[in-house]
């Protein structure tokens, strides 16, 4: 694995510190976009930022700009709304049955 990095900063120019410093710090933006995506049940988010790598830059706007516009809130007033729905007419049920 080393030899590997080693190989890739050669090529590349940079120092071995600083390519582990940039792949430490794309996980860690990856994984918190991936896991707020996952949250907030954006399904085709999940998978753009799953598949694009980006150092971070795609996952950090994700974080803070796309994840709070409006058409993601919508989508989870709809869910939201639904299960009120069926709960209300759970509750009708119940009170049929106890008539």
């Amino acid at each position: 694995m080393v030899n590997y990095l080693t190989t890739i900063t050669e090529q590349v120019g940079i120092p071995l510190g600083l390519l582990i410093i940039i792949l430490i710090w794309s996980y860690v933006w990856k994984l918190l976009a991936l896991w707020k995506s996952a949250r907030k049940g954006s399904a085709i988010w999940f998978i753009i930022l799953a598949l694009i790598n980006t150092v971070g830059i795609l996952e950090i706007l994700y974080i803070f700009v796309f994840s709070k516009m409006k058409c993601c809130e919508f989508k989870m007033k709809k869910k939201s709304s639904t299960k009120k729905k069926v709960s209300s007419k759970k509750k009708k049920i119940s009170k049929r049955k106890r008539k």
